[in-house]
């Protein structure tokens, strides 16, 4: 299965993140939600900061390109099979370095990608 690391994760309902987080769960997917503040979605603790995180797939993106540099070191680090860059957060940089790492980098909006079966 595709463990994936949801990169923006907040508990407030009304935000794509939180609802890419209980989509990717409802599909069967291992989710590990990351974010700025503390909280909980269903249940489920969203981690602060850069926690040590094994076995990840994919990591899908909620945080716009203004603060995405400061992720850059830790996203690689995690070496995952891809980056989704949800619509927003486009990042022609970031993109760039993950394909130097052999990540594939992916302009696409996750809820329609596990909608479509894309996923």
């Amino acid at each position: 299965m595709k463990k994936t690391l949801v990169l923006g994760a907040t508990p407030n309902p009304n935000r794509y993140a939180y609802l890419a987080v209980r989509a990717l769960r409802r599909h069967g997917y291992e989710v590990v939600p990351v974010g700025i503040r503390s909280g909980q979605i269903d249940g489920l603790p969203i981690l602060v900061g850069t926690p040590p995180i094994e076995a990840i797939h994919t990591i899908t993106l909620y945080v716009g390109p203004a603060r995405q540099p400061a992720y850059y070191d830790y996203l690689l680090s995690l070496r995952p099979r891809r980056i989704i860059f949800n619509p927003g957060t486009e990042n022609p940089e970031l993109a760039a370095l993950a394909e130097a790492h052999d990540i594939e980098a992916v302009e696409g909006c996750t809820l329609v990608m596990l909608s479509t079966g894309s996923y």
